[in-house]
Parts: structure tokens; sequence; C-alpha cells
């Protein structure tokens, strides 16, 4: 940090030591640092987004399985700081882009790290023709993360096609966008239009979900798949991280799908 109109006297019987080259890695101290500690092998990274101009915000969540190997789910731009953290606390193998909108820097990664190989949500192979995956994600997890994480593909939005992660050591969900949590850390419009949408304040779905519905049977039978996992948390991409009571509150929010007609 420089003052400004401040000086530095320099004893002539120690010469100034000459600065550092820019090719060395930035020391990463606690406050910042990219990588955010959740529980034991799971972070998570945020970085600023705009949905049509909208300050939302977006976070990529990182898993660290046996043996060190690391999976991002939601990837976000991978720079030489973060990239170094990663670094730090494993190796990047693996990368899922959960639904057909968050997949901006999905094909990012196996350029900085060769070795890792990415999944993709159903459709997504169609929106971005260009990106190079394993296979295209569902209900069956592969035998890469199987017994660690477990997934379920939301039927019934074909807007998004989210496939929705659940990491049984941290006892942790991880969704995009089926569920929004913002509150007082959010920017002004952000609170405005959650608070029109009755929705600030609050975990769960907005007041314009039900308009994304095309199948409100599938989407409930894969929300009762997904609400009989055995989680507490909740991570989302967009909003702050729910710690606690999140299996009830997914429920809570989504009750007029529950409900059968």
């Amino acid at each position: 940090m420089g003052f400004r109109g401040s000086r530095v006297r320099i004893s002539p019987a120690r010469p100034a030591r000459p600065p550092r080259a820019h090719t060395q890695a930035p020391r990463v101290t606690a406050d910042r640092r990219h990588l955010k500690p959740l529980a034991p092998d799971l972070w998570v990274v945020d970085r600023p987004q705009r949905f049509y101009g909208l300050p939302v915000g977006t976070r990529m969540t990182v898993l660290r399985l046996s043996g060190g190997r690391l999976l991002l789910h939601s990837p976000v731009a991978l720079d030489a700081a973060l990239r170094a953290e990663l670094d730090a606390v494993g190796r990047v193998l693996y990368a899922v882009a959960p639904n057909r909108v968050h997949h901006l820097y999905a094909g990012d990664v196996a350029k900085v790290y060769p070795e890792a190989r990415l999944w993709v949500a159903p459709g997504l192979e169609r929106k971005r023709p260009d990106l190079s995956f394993v296979a295209v994600l569902g209900d069956e997890a592969p035998s890469e993360w199987r017994g660690e994480v477990e997934q379920a593909f939301f039927r019934g939005r074909p807007y998004e096609n989210e496939v929705v992660f659940f990491h049984r050591a941290s006892r942790t969900l991880l969704l995009c966008d089926l569920a929004f949590h913002f509150g007082p850390s959010a920017a002004w419009p952000t609170r405005a239009l959650m608070t029109l949408l009755r929705s600030y304040g609050r975990f769960g779905p907005s007041k314009l979900d039900p308009l994304l519905i095309r199948d409100r049977d599938a989407a409930r039978e894969s929300l009762e798949r997904i609400l009989a996992w055995d989680f507490d948390r909740v991570v989302v991409a967009h909003g702050d991280v729910l710690e606690r009571g999140g299996r009830e509150a997914l429920r809570e929010g989504y009750t007029w799908l529950l409900r059968r007609r």
C-alpha cells in the first residue's frame, strides 16, 4: 500500500532491496484469498456477474475428493491467483457445467489444466458445440465421484436443465438457479427486484419460477428425489450460502410444486 505525499528514507548502510520479479506469485493472505472454506474439502469462489444488467453475482464450488482430486462445480474465470490456491489444496481433474446457463468458463478449465475433464448438463452439448466434454450429466454419478457426490437431473425445467449435486461428507447441496438467497449484502437493484418478487431475505425459488416449469410431474419427481438426500447446507450460485436447515427450506420454498393438484 502506498501513501500519497510520503517520503521513504533509506540508510546508506543498508541498500534498498530490489523489487520482486513480476513472475513471482503474490502472497495470499486470509483476507484476500479466493477460496473460501465452508467445510473440510469444500470451498466456494465468489465472482461478480450481471444478468441482463442486474448484479446477481455467481459462485463456483470446489470439492476435494479422495486422493486430493478436485471437482469444480460451475467454473468461474481461473486467474493466476485462484489457480495458485487451487493447486495448493489439490489437483484439478474434473469440472461440471451444471445447467444450460452456467457454462461461460467451462471450456477454459482444460486450457489451464490439460488433465481436467468436463461434464455438461443436458442440452448444453447443442448450445455449446465448441465444448470438449466427456459426457452429458444425468441421474447417475460417473465413477470418478460416485459414492462421494450424488447427482440428480431436475426435469421439467428445460430452460436450465439443471443437474443438482449433493456432497455427502459435508451434507451440502449444490444449486445454481433452482433457488436464490439474496439478503442485505446484495446490490440495491437486486434487493429492489427481489422485494418486488417477494423473494428478498428468504431462501427458495423466485415467484417467477413456476413459469419455468413445463412438466410439473417430472419436476415434482426430481424434487422429491433431491429432498430424500440428507443435506443441511445449501450452496446457491446467486445470493448467500444457507448454512443450516437447507432441506426444510427447500421443501418450504417449493410447497406449490409438491402439492398435487
